[in-house]
């Protein structure tokens, strides 16, 4: 076994789990499970059956992460937050066939305790808001605030906000890191042309 487990977890046969991830207290992993390396998975963190989670995720305490989410490399999941499959639940219907895939693209930040509505995918390096609810896509390096989320501006791959308009044109250069960012319309693109100070 080339990951840690800690003695009070579950793991149930069958599951995949990548070199050096770290489970701990609590976790329950499905047996369908397939996670990444480097992963780590807070105190009572539960993973489905139908769930890919990436290298290097971060999965903070109390988060379930049901079947049908998929997580890319490096997301991070706050505490508290949450994941649904079902759009319209009802403890009296039969509603398994129906789950809807979520995806969270490559580096994006789900804050604490926000919501994730099933069936939304969203977008690389975006950034959701402690609380917010997210029942859209997101593009990419969107941040989002509040119920329902609101787009309030744009996130950089280091984690700061940058200084561009929700829509239009402008260009940020990341101080950390040197990328420069380019808003197009409604569209952020990157590219590294500078090496940091």
């Amino acid at each position: 076994m080339n990951y840690q487990i800690h003695e009070s977890a579950i793991v149930d046969e069958g599951a995949q789990i990548g070199e050096g991830s770290r489970v701990w207290h609590f976790v329950h992993v499905c047996g369908g499970a397939k996670i990444g390396k480097g992963v780590s998975l807070g105190q009572n963190v539960f993973v489905g059956n139908k769930v890919t989670i990436g290298d290097h995720c971060k999965i903070q305490n109390n988060v379930s992460v049901y079947d049908n989410v998929h997580l890319e490399e490096g997301v991070f999941c706050g505490p508290s937050m949450v994941f649904t499959n079902v759009y319209n639940p009802r403890s009296l219907i039969e509603r398994k066939s129906e789950y809807r895939d979520t995806r969270v693209k490559k580096g994006a930040t789900l804050g604490a305790n926000c919501t994730i509505v099933c069936g939304v995918t969203i977008g690389e390096f975006a950034f959701i808001g402690a609380g917010a609810v997210i029942n859209k896509d997101v593009p990419a390096y969107a941040l989002m605030v509040g119920v329902p989320a609101k787009q309030i501006g744009w996130m950089s791959e280091f984690g700061e906000q940058l200084d561009l308009p929700l829509t239009g044109q402008g260009q940020a250069t990341c101080q950390h890191t040197g990328t420069i960012y380019t808003l197009d319309g409604t569209q952020v693109s990157t590219a590294v042309l500078e090496s940091p100070q």
